[in-house]
């Protein structure tokens, strides 16, 4: 990990989705799901602050022991929200890293895996990426809420999309696991606090429009995206179902605090 630079982890929250209202103060394993993501964020040791619209959600997170910052709510993106509670915070660190207020089972090794990505003074943003595991079949790699990623030889993202890339020309698609990994992306990433500054002033892009991932409008403005991989499993909560479905993954293991 790089000991020349500072790190602070900022968590984005809003109550209003959707798919799933008044998410982050959706209980796991009898603790809301956002100060879940505290406490696992915190076990790496970094400062940590949740990025908020609610008061909800701030009195919430304060009432566990940790920071909250009122955001606009106005934002039209997490990457917003983040960089506006940096900004009030007085930007404490060098890098900021962006975790998502309904990843409750993030794992510290993977916040420091991607911290590691600093160790090269030329990272300006950095994302997770993980293996696709062949053993979950086609289908699963061909489900369009599955990101996938192209790296290049020295581990920067190519392209990100909801597509299954690449294309294994020749190949039949049955075989194409057996030819390729693959790799998915895994949503936390990593900026140096000035290249965050500038990817929040950037205008939507076309790439960005027509797969729906804001990532692509940095490399469409020419930023670099480093990855680091993981191989530790993460379970994300979108909707009711995917917060039953933590809970019976917490049952199995018979462990209340999901460690």
């Amino acid at each position: 990990m790089s000991k020349n630079k500072s790190f602070i982890a900022i968590i984005p929250a809003r109550y209003s989705s959707s798919r799933f209202p008044g998410k982050p103060l959706a209980k796991i394993g009898g603790e809301e799901m956002i100060v879940r993501v505290c406490r696992r964020v915190s076990e790496t040791g970094i400062p940590v602050a949740v990025a908020t619209d609610d008061e909800r959600i701030k009195e919430c997170v304060e009432n566990a022991g940790f920071k909250a910052v009122m955001t606009s709510p106005d934002h039209q993106s997490g990457t917003d929200r983040v960089y506006e509670a940096f900004c009030i915070l007085g930007k404490p660190a060098d890098v900021v890293i962006n975790v998502q207020g309904d990843e409750p089972f993030i794992a510290p090794s993977q916040i420091k895996a991607l911290m590691g990505c600093f160790d090269d003074d030329s990272t300006r943003i950095a994302t997770l990426v993980r293996e696709f595991d062949p053993s979950l079949g086609f289908e699963a790699l061909f489900d369009p809420n599955l990101v996938k990623v192209v790296r290049g030889e020295k581990g920067n993202a190519l392209y990100f999309s909801r597509s299954i890339i690449p294309y294994i020309r020749g190949v039949e698609w049955q075989d194409w696991l057996s030819r390729h990994t693959f790799f998915t992306h895994v949503g936390i990433y990593a900026y140096c606090y000035e290249t965050l500054g500038e990817i929040t002033g950037l205008k939507r892009s076309p790439l960005e429009k027509a797969e729906s991932l804001e990532q692509l409008r940095w490399l469409e403005n020419g930023y670099r995206v480093s990855t680091a991989i993981t191989s530790e499993p993460t379970i994300g909560i979108d909707t009711p179902a995917d917060l039953e479905a933590a809970e019976e993954w917490l049952k199995a293991k018979n462990d209340p605090q999901g460690k």
